[in-house]
């Protein structure tokens, strides 16, 4: 069984940053993608920004030049640095990976989410 663990969420003011992180453990070969998503109340689900297992990065329009997706392989870790952080940002992150475990399949496993809220 894998396990992702988010930390990293809490409370800011508009134009602060967080960073959240979120680590992979278990019974585990690799990870492909990995990425974050958030929903915010009474919203649908939306991507953030995704990474390959190579460092390729994809961002929604919005948080393009405030946000930055990064992780560490040996860790088997992504992170989310947010900057300039606005209220619209509010919600719940969530991140995901595409990880290869047993019979060498690709699995998709979700964290338990991490709040985050934007005051203005």
């Amino acid at each position: 069984q894998v396990q992702l663990v988010e930390s990293g969420g809490g409370l800011v003011q508009a134009g602060g940053s967080l960073t959240l992180s979120c680590a992979a453990s278990g019974s585990l070969f690799s990870i492909n993608n990995m990425g974050w998503y958030r929903q915010a109340p009474g919203k649908q689900r939306e991507l953030v920004a995704t990474i390959t297992s190579g460092g390729s990065t994809n961002y929604a329009d919005s948080v393009k030049g405030r946000f930055t997706i990064s992780r560490d392989n040996a860790k088997n870790t992504v992170y989310l640095q947010m900057n300039s952080l606005k209220p619209e940002d509010t919600g719940v992150y969530s991140c995901n990976a595409k990880v290869i475990a047993r019979w060498f399949r690709e699995y998709d496993y979700w964290g338990q989410g991490t709040q985050v809220t934007v005051s203005s």
